[in-house]
């Protein structure tokens, strides 16, 4: 490496921008770069989400990192009939792109949720809201009311090729700021299911709680953003896919714009055109997009384009590779006009299709704040007493336990079939002890209940309404 090409680096590592950083590292430093990773650490976030009372509809995307986190599992013993257990949590990272609040993580995981809840590295906690998504590319755009927040810098993610070294910071399994490193393994990934997404392979350890969290390279520049595992157990078994950063930060600035992503829609199904499928169509070079499917009624129906039909060119660009190909799709507006070149049955045609808008999911403003307390005590929470027999079985003295939880309560990760044991230092056996013992407290403090769950204790502080009435 140069002695220019290392001043580079050095010079990117101390820069400190106050909103999205673009750089390029035209040449690896020889080692730190796991150095240079690590100061990225406070641009990287937690995102907790909460789902009521629906199940996870993931559509066309089915990504392995769906884990369930709360302070303690469930607990062991059956739980009454009527009481429902239907709250679904979510645990991903996040990249902070601006130092005004706003970041980016995975759209499979904070769509359709009730709650979003945002932990800076250094402990803060704030309610974080939905600007926009776009399932296609996975990519969400969260807000946050904070300023003069850390922000990495962007690199470029065309510069990557097989075996350079790439880093990831997240919060695998809930453990915040993890480091991970290996190599880019295999460039312009595309997974059934997963939409149009040429992804980045790679072998750095990727495992639940790691939806959303940024890859670095050696100078500390993000190029792309972690989505999905290859895993027949549910956790990493060495091959991870990410988001290149070009890809992403396009998806950025529509949904910081607009909330939602607007891109061209053809109506038809294209792979890539292998030397063998090449030779099938008699021709001579891989090189184009071939059509396996025409949806009716879509533009490339208007067109007259068929399956089988060899993409070669699009408005007189030739087709070099599929990513390159959805690229300059997804970058045409919607009525335009644009001539496609195809090969069919030994020749060339030319096709002229106007390009429709493809529909978008609707935008969503969800704000992470505390939905309306149900029983109004404040808390979120109904509770119901332990008869004799519960208590002989459990071994318990007293306590109540947990019918429903909204609110205060239900945002701290509190949930049917929990155990209350105290609130603060005074235990609790009975409702209207539970009562008195809530307003006692003084309005908008917090209160430390101590829950029981699979046989372990531990105190949870829920904030108390200023309305509560106990």
């Amino acid at each position: 490496m140069t002695s220019l090409g290392l001043a580079m680096c050095r010079l990117m590592l101390l820069m400190a921008t106050p909103s999205v950083a673009f750089a390029a590292c035209n040449a690896p430093p020889p080692e730190p770069g796991p150095a240079a990773v690590a100061l990225r650490t406070p641009s990287v976030v937690d995102v907790r989400t909460l789902r009521v009372g629906r199940t996870i509809d993931q559509g066309e995307f089915e990504p392995d990192l769906q884990p369930e986190v709360d302070f303690g599992d469930r607990l062991s013993w059956p739980l009454p009939a009527s009481m429902p257990v239907s709250q679904q949590r979510d645990l991903a990272s996040g990249l902070i792109v601006g130092s005004d609040g706003l970041i980016l993580s995975s759209a499979h995981v904070v769509d359709d949720v009730d709650e979003i809840q945002v932990y800076l590295a250094d402990g803060r906690r704030y309610p974080g809201r939905l600007v926009g998504s776009d399932r296609r590319t996975d990519i969400a755009l969260l807000a946050i009311e904070a300023h003069g927040l850390p922000v990495a810098p962007v690199g470029d993610s065309s510069e990557l090729r097989p075996g350079h070294w790439v880093a990831a910071i997240g919060s695998p399994f809930g453990f915040s700021g993890s480091l991970t490193s290996g190599v880019v393994s295999a460039l312009d990934r595309y997974i059934p299911g997963a939409g149009e997404v040429p992804f980045i392979q790679t072998d750095v350890a990727i495992n639940p709680g790691s939806s959303g969290s940024p890859l670095f390279n050696r100078c500390g520049e993000v190029v792309a953003i972690n989505s999905l595992i290859y895993s027949g157990s549910g956790g990493y078994m060495g091959i991870s896919f990410a988001i290149p950063i070009n890809v992403a930060m396009r998806t950025f600035g529509q949904l910081r714009s607009d909330g939602a992503v607007h891109r061209a829609r053809l109506g038809a199904q294209l792979q890539a055109l292998t030397p063998a499928l090449a030779d099938s169509f008699g021709l001579a070079q891989a090189k184009g997009a071939l059509v396996a499917m025409v949806e009716p009624g879509s533009p490339a129906a208007a067109a007259g384009m068929s399956i089988g039909d060899v993409l070669l060119a699009l408005d007189e660009r030739p087709v070099a590779t599929l990513a390159a190909l959805m690229q300059q799709i997804f970058d045409r507006p919607a009525g335009s006009l644009s001539r496609l070149t195809v090969w069919r049955q030994g020749r060339t045609r030319s096709l002229w299709v106007t390009w429709a808008e493809e529909p978008s999911s609707p935008r969503r403003n969800y704000s992470s704040g505390a939905v309306a307390d149900e029983w109004n005590d404040g808390l979120g929470l109904r509770l119901g007493e332990l008869d004799a027999k519960q208590r002989r079985q459990f071994k318990l003295e007293g306590s109540l336990v947990v019918r429903e939880a909204s609110g205060s309560a239900r945002s701290e990760g509190i949930r049917p079939g929990d155990l209350v044991m105290a609130v603060n230092d005074q235990r609790v056996a009975r409702v209207e002890e539970f009562r008195a013992a809530v307003e006692r407290l003084p309005r908008k403090r917090t209160a430390a209940l101590l829950i029981m769950r699979n046989m372990r204790l531990i105190y949870v502080p829920v904030a108390i309404s200023a309305t509560a009435r106990p």
